[in-house]
C-alpha cells in the first residue's frame, strides 16, 4: 500500500489588523496547525489584487487562503467588502483557468479567533491534499 505523501503548498494572504493578529493569537496559544501555509501579511485584504493570487498559483502554490477582518471591523472602513467582491470575480477567473474553487478560500478571522484560524488552515490543507497537486495547463 502506497502512502500519499503529497504536502500542499498554500499561500495565505492575511490582513494586518485582524487575521494576522488571529494567526499571532494561535501562535501565542501554542495551537497546532499544519505547516503548509506561507503567510503574506497585507495591510488590508482590500489591497489584495487578483493578480497576486493568480501569481501564487502560477509560482507553484496548490492553494490560497485569503483572510479578512469581519464585516464592519475593517480599519479602512470597507476594504474587507472590496476583498469579498474581488474574491467573487477571482472565482470566475479561477474557473476559466481550470483551477478548482476549493483551492482558494476566503474567510473572516478577527484578532481573537486563533482557533478559527487554525480550523481554516487545517480544513484547507486537508481539502487541497484530497484534490492533489495543482497542474496548470500551458496556454498560448
Amino acid at each position: 500500500m502506497q502512502v500519499n505523501s503529497f504536502e500542499p503548498k498554500i499561500v495565505g494572504f492575511l490582513c494586518n489588523w485582524c487575521s494576522y493578529a488571529g494567526a499571532d493569537k494561535a501562535g501565542s496559544a501554542q495551537l497546532v496547525y499544519p505547516p503548509n501555509v506561507r503567510i503574506v501579511k497585507v495591510m488590508c485584504s482590500g489591497r489584495l489584487d487578483a493578480q497576486f493570487v493568480l501569481k501564487a498559483f502560477q509560482e507553484g502554490a496548490d492553494g490560497v487562503i485569503i483572510l479578512a477582518c469581519h464585516p464592519g471591523d475593517c480599519h479602512y472602513k470597507e476594504g474587507n467588502y472590496r476583498a469579498r467582491q474581488r474574491y467573487e470575480i477571482l472565482s470566475c477567473l479561477l474557473k476559466q483557468y481550470g483551477i478548482e474553487l476549493e483551492r482558494c478560500v476566503f474567510d473572516y478571522v478577527s484578532a481573537g479567533e486563533g482557533e478559527k484560524f487554525v480550523q481554516i488552515i487545517t480544513d484547507t490543507v486537508n481539502k487541497v491534499k484530497q484534490l492533489g497537486e495543482l497542474a496548470l495547463k500551458e496556454t498560448n
